[in-house]
């Protein structure tokens, strides 16, 4: 399968393109910061395309790099995403500009990639989108008011492709708390013994995908403990 993923440059990002990288899929990942994600790219053998998701003027741009890379995607997963600015702040002392900016990361950027990529999906009657969502999407916790907006909005939105677009399948997958340098941003405080180790959600993920056949499109799914 050719693989599109996005926020892949560290954490479950590139532990799920190690897991996929593994399993023979041809991956092109995504990121804003391109020395960590060529890294990661050279060490998993995937192509790396530096770029940010939530720029509109960078969307076309990736779909088209990463279909002349390895070729029509087949699997597009919506891995990254935005705290914006920590420490986490209340809704009311919340700039709107981070609002907003954490909404273009997670949302509207996720939109603007499928719109392109799932339109090429549709006309061949085959595909599959994931959006990485969250705990925080059906939850409601003091100082994350920004992201789990994004997120809840997230797993509607892939409840509401599922409906439009015939041919294509779309699952939302909570991963649960896991180690990573975004969960130390929002909660140094957290002890890391405790959390799921990146790649051992990667490996529930990649089998989820290799099982999307029997999987309902608009699901939303988790893989937490």
């Amino acid at each position: 399968m050719n693989v599109l993923l996005t926020g892949a440059s560290k954490g479950l990002g590139a532990a799920l393109a190690a897991e996929l990288a593994r399993g023979g899929h041809r991956i092109v990942i995504v990121a804003r910061h391109a020395d960590e994600l060529q890294r990661t790219a050279a060490r998993i053998g995937a192509h790396a395309l530096p770029a940010d998701v939530g720029d509109k003027h960078a969307v076309h741009a990736i779909a088209g790099a990463a279909a002349a890379l390895v070729g029509p995607i087949d699997v597009l997963i919506h891995n990254a995403s935005t705290l914006g600015p920590t420490p986490l702040k209340l809704l009311l002392d919340t700039d709107c500009e981070d609002f907003e900016q954490v909404l273009q990361a997670n949302l509207v950027g996720p939109f603007r990639l499928t719109k392109i990529v799932a339109g090429a999906m549709a006309l061949r009657g085959s595909g599959l989108v994931v959006h990485v969502s969250s705990d925080a999407a059906v939850a409601a916790y003091p100082r994350w008011g920004a992201y789990g907006v994004s997120k809840a909005a997230l797993d509607h939105l892939n409840r509401s492709w599922a409906v439009e677009v015939p041919g294509v399948k779309f699952i939302s997958i909570d991963p649960g708390e896991m180690d990573t340098d975004m969960h130390a941003a929002a909660m140094p405080e957290a002890d890391r013994k405790t959390l799921a180790r990146p790649e051992d959600v990667a490996r529930k993920i990649a089998k989820l995908i290799g099982d999307a056949e029997r999987l309902e499109s608009g699901a939303r799914l988790t893989v937490a403990p």
